[in-house]
């Protein structure tokens, strides 16, 4: 499959960078820096492997269910120099709101948070993806009803996948302003991988920050991030680290006592839990545990 393909005909380069990095930070100390740790970037290599491997499985589900819709749809869009920017963008479209969704709905958020669990932010913070990433996929269906061929929806999602690894940096630093508001940069990705009230559910574009600035969550970096989880979990253990969330919820269902609260355990906000009061309400601000 062309994007799982080009992702690992890619891994040489992202380990270069990453030890390139590391290098950067010994010659160029900088104590505010998050830096690199060696057990957290064991971890993010272990799970960015495990990712890896179970890619293949959800991608070939994924392909299968494109290509069954693609089949059943009368519209066709023919790939060629001129149309493939176009549904690089459609792609990059569905990818924000698969990114924000999976912020603000828990059972999504569960898959996502591996990806927010170091309180470290280096270029290998961007190999740390989760093992359950199937639910993703849901959100490019449009583009295959569309009839945009399976292959042309994957490899967007590879190419959004890449320009996406340069983000994961503290050595880089704010960019023009047009450019800041335009396309996603390592400042604005800082932002979104922040921890801090005013920082969250803010920047989810893949590759450009249009999305944001349109339906208005776009935040500038005005403040030094935090990073990591509002409650980190403080383990480098790989399977602690896929798996956390999904435990929590699993423990917050079992102690759930009516049907509703076992579906806003699923489907709310991550964080929500039941008050003791008759109306029951969102907590503020939002996604992150």
């Amino acid at each position: 499959m062309e994007n799982t393909s080009l992702l690992a005909l890619s891994a040489p380069l992202f380990v270069l960078l990453v030890v390139i990095e590391m290098v950067y930070y010994r010659l160029h100390s900088d104590e505010t820096a998050s830096g690199y740790g060696l057990r957290d970037t064991a971890a993010s290599f272990a799970v960015g492997a495990g990712a890896a491997v179970v890619d293949v499985l959800y991608k070939t589900i994924a392909v299968a269910v494109f290509i069954g819709l693609h089949e059943l749809t009368p519209l066709r869009v023919e790939v060629t120099w001129l149309t493939f920017p176009l549904i690089l963008l459609a792609q990059d479209f569905c990818y924000y709101w698969m990114h924000r969704e999976h912020h603000t709905v828990r059972i999504l958020w569960a898959s996502h948070v591996v990806h927010h669990s170091s309180t470290r932010y280096n270029f290998s913070t961007s190999v740390r993806q989760p093992w359950t990433g199937l639910t993703s996929q849901l959100f490019y269906i449009p583009l295959a009803l569309a009839g945009v061929p399976p292959w042309a929806i994957l490899l967007c999602g590879a190419v959004n996948m890449l320009t996406q690894f340069w983000l994961h940096t503290d050595r880089i630093g704010r960019l023009p302003r047009i450019i800041e508001r335009t396309i996603n940069t390592p400042s604005a990705h800082r932002v979104h991988h922040a921890s801090q009230g005013g920082y969250l559910d803010r920047n989810f574009g893949g590759i450009l920050m249009v999305w944001d600035r349109m339906f208005g969550t776009w935040a500038e970096e005005t403040e030094r991030p935090r990073y990591g989880l509002t409650k980190n979990i403080d383990t480098h253990n790989p399977l602690r680290i896929v798996s956390h969330e999904y435990a929590a919820i699993g423990r917050d269902l079992a102690r759930a006592t009516r049907w509703r609260d076992r579906a806003r355990h699923l489907l709310g906000r991550p964080g929500w839990q039941p008050v003791p009061t008759s109306e029951q309400v969102d907590p503020v601000p939002g996604p992150r545990r």
